[in-house]
């Protein structure tokens, strides 16, 4: 939304997180939430979203990370976003001296919970999907270097 050119409004507007969205099935809905991490929260525990999530963090810092990429410190200030269905590992507040805090928006597909947890034998089971994958720089040690050609 711009302002009325000639008006007097002095809005701004900054783009936090700008991603595209494949076609949408009949009845998905979203859903709007403010999330509170106490000072030093661990977060939820392994989860998806059946959505995209697309985030603000509002105060404070957390540690995000997703299935196959490597943790990161999100800051107040920062967007960031999850793509349906994809593990969420890590929500932790970096902060053991504030509450951290952030609104998200989700999209949830018909029909689906917006979040399942996932058990411990899932857990165990994608481990080998999370940074740094220790099996596969291990085995990468093991095996001799590729001749140039």
């Amino acid at each position: 939304m711009e302002a009325k050119p000639g008006s007097e409004s002095k809005m701004q507007k900054f783009d936090i997180c700008v991603k595209g969205i494949p076609s949408l099935p009949e009845g998905t809905h979203g859903m709007v939430q403010v999330v509170e991490l106490p000072p030093g929260d661990p977060g939820p525990e392994p989860h998806r979203h059946s959505g995209p999530l697309f985030g603000y963090m509002l105060e404070g810092e957390m540690l995000f990370e997703l299935e196959g990429g490597k943790p990161y410190a999100i800051k107040a200030g920062e967007g960031f976003w999850e793509p349906a269905d994809v593990v969420h590992y890590r929500a932790s507040n970096l902060r053991d001296d504030i509450t951290s805090r952030f609104v998200v928006f989700m999209l949830c597909a018909p029909g689906v919970p917006m979040t399942t947890f996932l058990d411990e034998a899932e857990i165990a089971e994608r481990s080998r999907f999370r940074y740094p994958n220790v099996e596969i720089e291990e085995y990468s040690r093991r095996m001799p270097p590729v001749p140039s050609s």
